[in-house]
């Protein structure tokens, strides 16, 4: 409980980016602008996979789970972004703060399930191919993406009951642009310290082991890939895991910044800006990267195109 010189935090005040206060017209119109490119580019991965029949194969189902993720995901943060931005700072009520958060968590845990399965799925490709077709099948896949997204919210909820029951008093000043963890568990007077060590062990359980799921099954992938005998062999190989690999790096590496080497207090000023780059980095490449790299989906858009004269 707050003392009696103490008034209960019923909202918090985002400060969002005030150094760019003056260019307020400037950053929200460049937000908007990748906002809609990221909606646009996610909405047409996950039209043209439900809808083609060339594309309706276990990466390309996997691939549209992890488009709809990244629409969550920026959805969850860039509207109210966009409200900070204009409003030179917001306000967000706790339970608002606390249900911001815990879709920015399911959208992170259900982003690494989703690409350690669509590392597994590359793995039965290459190194398994005989039993592919068997073992990747529509009802294998289907249950790969349901726990995806079910890991996340069944866990979750026991860290989130700990969450409520927070005292903040006070100070409710928020230096980010959306509910993170750590800027405000900094504001909490109640102790904090079992919320962090839970938080750890899930974060182990649905960011680690994924992760170490990844590495593992790529290096199975490359030994495969170096035993192939002919250099077109190991090229057509590689390629079919590149875009993957790719989006896998972007991810991980955007994790490990913000939430490992960043430490508390003094770098969360810091780690707004690494957040920043996070939000709209990996949505906005993802389907650049599959529209681009991929065979088979540059087809179908080109089916799409208007026939030049």
């Amino acid at each position: 409980m707050c003392g009696r010189n103490e008034t209960t935090v019923t909202q918090f005040l985002l400060l969002g980016f005030q150094s760019f206060n003056n260019l307020k017209v400037l950053v929200f119109i460049f937000v908007f602008l990748i906002y809609m490119i990221i909606l646009i580019g996610n909405l047409l991965v996950i039209i043209l996979v439900s809808t083609h029949h060339r594309l309706q194969v276990p990466m390309f189902f996997f691939l549209k789970h992890l488009a709809l993720v990244d629409i969550l995901f920026t959805t969850n943060i860039v509207p109210n972004l966009l409200y900070v931005i204009l409003m030179e700072g917001g306000k967000i009520s706790t339970n608002g703060c606390f249900v911001q958060y815990y879709i920015h968590c399911i959208c992170i845990y259900t982003q690494s399930v989703v690409l350690s399965v669509m590392s597994l799925d590359r793995y039965m490709a290459i190194c398994q191919p005989l039993h592919y077709s068997s073992i990747m099948n529509p009802k294998v896949c289907l249950h790969l993406a349901f726990w995806s997204w079910a890991a996340g919210f069944f866990i979750i909820p026991s860290e989130f009951l700990l969450i409520f029951q927070l005292q903040f008093c006070d100070s409710n000043v928020i230096d980010h642009f959306f509910c993170d963890f750590a800027p405000f568990l900094s504001l909490a007077s109640s102790n904090t310290e079992i919320i962090r060590w839970q938080d750890f062990t899930i974060s182990v359980f649905l960011i680690f082991l994924p992760f170490l799921f990844v590495i593992v099954s790529y290096v199975c992938i490359f030994i495969t890939i170096i035993k192939i005998s002919t250099a077109t062999g190991r090229k057509k190989a590689f390629s079919t895991c590149s875009s993957h690999l790719a989006t896998v790096s972007t991810h991980y590496s955007a994790l490990v910044t913000i939430y490992i080497f960043t430490a508390r207090g003094n770098n969360l000023h810091e780690n707004k800006w690494r957040s920043l780059l996070y939000t709209f980095l990996t949505p906005f490449i993802n389907p650049i990267l599959y529209s681009m790299r991929n065979k088979e989906f540059r087809k179908v858009l080109k089916k799409l195109t208007p026939m030049r004269k």
